[in-house]
């Protein structure tokens, strides 16, 4: 087997990334798949782009601190977050 080498994209595993493990996947060019060292994740591109996706739906609010909870009807009141006023 050729050694690996990274894809024309730096794509991160979807399954490691789930974890909180940030792992660049390797692309095979006979199988015209993506796959992953540390967790054995194989996929195509669009699996890949889509698992990401779902992903990124956990981190939507990173940048963001919330205000207030509201009450059940009613939507979270956030802002953004600026550091630590020390």
């Amino acid at each position: 087997m050729a050694q690996s080498s990274k894809g024309r994209l730096n794509y991160r595993c979807p399954s490691c990334f789930m974890r909180d493990i940030d792992m660049d996947m390797f692309f095979d060019p006979e199988k015209n798949e993506f796959y992953c060292l540390r967790c054995g994740f194989r996929g195509t591109e669009e699996d890949v782009l889509r698992l990401n996706q779902q992903a990124r739906y956990r981190y939507k609010l990173i940048d963001q601190r919330v205000i207030d909870f509201g009450e059940d009807d009613e939507d979270i009141k956030t802002e953004t977050y600026k550091g630590d006023k020390k």
